[in-house]
């Protein structure tokens, strides 16, 4: 164990000092991790950005490109031929398509190059020529990021923890009355293991059905290969202070551990120690439809996931990362087109709030950190109407379960973060004053005017703070 922890160690050193190296006599390359919790619109988003960045007329956020300083942007084979290609043309066709539908969720890690040819700016513009600046994009699922709160936790902590927070939630009520019930100081019985993990899974997928977004150990929902596997056949137990060997509790102990150490640490190792920028996509605005009870959870899993990469709290994190760091986060509530523009500054507002507790107590390591309300791919047009004697701010959009045109307006969310926040932390069951309503709506046909990607919002500033200092 203390060989392989050395060995790792020094692996990790020398990539660093190679990283250091290409960086400074070779074409640089930035590392975006692309990562969102459930329904959060990753793969969109990826390929939206993508499309934009080869075809930049709708892209004057970016300075760059409105400088006219982006020449030429085109695909390159990716530089790791064991991590599956972001299928892009795949998705760019069902966003484009005649009848346009929304492409499959990201279920697995992948990758993609798009490398960007770059006049320099300033002093440089006239004595140096264009150079190449590539922009590795790694799409990886939001759940296999929330396992990062696993690695300092025992399985005792982590079943302490999961069983309480379930305690209040009507859909863990199967799962919690057999964990209650199960002898967990009695000899392990593999057919009991696997009948507490099926149903601490099922629980997990009613789960993110409600809107909540604390779904882990991730793998459960996305297990893949490891499917039936002993590292995925565990589950939360009430806490034993002296349950025997060979008994169900010390088993479920042992995967957990196992979990940690054979899904969890080589995926971040291989993965994100990586990574130089990361932006995080959350439907904020579905769990705001869902309720008090899932902002809450949403903000709680957010300081989960950001406290982690707190100086000093998480040993496997500081050790991993020596050398390098994310040195750019930035958090984006999706959808923003399911409402009235007059209205992003306040989705704007709820983000930073949702994440103002994980920064202040992360200081994330001295990276930087945005909050932006955005929409990969603008499936909308806005409309006022009246009705009732009342002006509404409309969004208008070909709904998804019935294809027709509609009119919808979701509400109003308030002036004050507080207004939403304040209940949810108080155990709220509904809101007091109204419901924020939000429809599901199919992509637009597109008609793209020669150099236009699609209509977005925002896009162009994302690129910005996430690469625009590297162009």
């Amino acid at each position: 164990m203390v060989i392989g922890t050395i060995a790792d160690k020094l692996t990790r050193s020398v990539e660093n000092v190679a990283d250091t190296v290409s960086g400074a006599f070779f074409d640089p390359v930035i590392r975006l991790g692309v990562t969102g919790l459930a329904r959060s619109g990753k793969t969109v988003f990826l390929t939206s950005l993508i499309a934009n960045l080869m075809d930049r007329g709708r892209m004057p956020g970016l300075l760059a490109a409105a400088d006219g300083r982006i020449q030429a942007a085109y695909l390159q084979p990716q530089p790791d031929d064991t991590i599956p290609r972001f299928e892009y043309e795949d998705h760019l066709g069902a966003l484009t398509a005649r009848t346009p539908h929304w492409p499959e969720s990201t279920r697995n890690v992948s990758e993609l190059r798009l490398s960007l040819k770059v006049r320099p700016s300033g002093l440089l513009a006239g004595i140096q020529g264009p150079r190449t600046v590539h922009l590795d994009l790694i799409d990886y699922p939001g759940e296999w990021l929330l396992d990062l709160a696993l690695m300092d936790k025992s399985y005792a902590e982590w079943s302490q923890e999961t069983l309480t927070r379930l305690a209040s939630r009507p859909s863990a009520t199967s799962f919690l009355a057999q964990a209650q019930a199960e002898d967990s100081t009695a000899d392990l019985e593999e057919t009991r293991a696997r009948s507490l993990a099926q149903s601490f899974t099922a629980y997990l997928e009613a789960a993110r059905k409600d809107g909540y977004s604390d779904l882990t150990p991730g793998r459960f929902l996305l297990p893949g290969e490891m499917s039936g596997s002993p590292v995925l056949t565990f589950a939360p137990l009430p806490p034993q202070d002296k349950a025997p060997r060979k008994s169900l509790w010390r088993e479920m102990d042992r995967r957990f551990e196992a979990y940690k150490a054979q899904v969890v640490q080589p995926f971040f190792r291989n993965h994100f120690a990586k990574l130089d920028r990361q932006i995080v996509l959350v439907d904020a605005l579905g769990a705001i439809h869902k309720g008090p009870a899932a902002i809450e959870d949403l903000r709680r899993t957010m300081a989960d996931l950001l406290s982690a990469f707190r100086p000093g709290r998480n040993a496997f994190l500081s050790q991993l990362l020596r050398g390098k760091r994310v040195e750019k986060i930035l958090f984006a509530a999706t959808k923003a087109d399911h409402l009235h523009h007059t209205q992003h500054r306040r989705l704007t507002a709820i983000m930073e709030a949702l994440t103002r507790d994980a920064r202040d107590r992360a200081r994330f390591a001295g990276a930087e950190t945005q909050a932006m309300s955005v929409a990969s791919l603008r499936a909308t047009v806005e409309e006022t109407i009246q009705h009732d004697g009342q002006t509404l701010d409309c969004v208008r959009g070909r709904l998804l379960d019935t294809g027709k045109e509609a009119a919808f307006y979701p509400g109003e969310l308030p002036e004050d973060p507080a207004h939403l926040l304040g209940p949810a932390r108080t155990g709220a069951g509904k809101w007091l004053d109204q419901d924020y309503q939000i429809m599901s709506f199919a992509p637009a046909p597109l008609s793209l005017s020669p150099g236009e990607g699609p209509p977005h919002i925002r896009l162009d500033r994302a690129a910005q703070f996430l690469i625009g200092d590297k162009l």
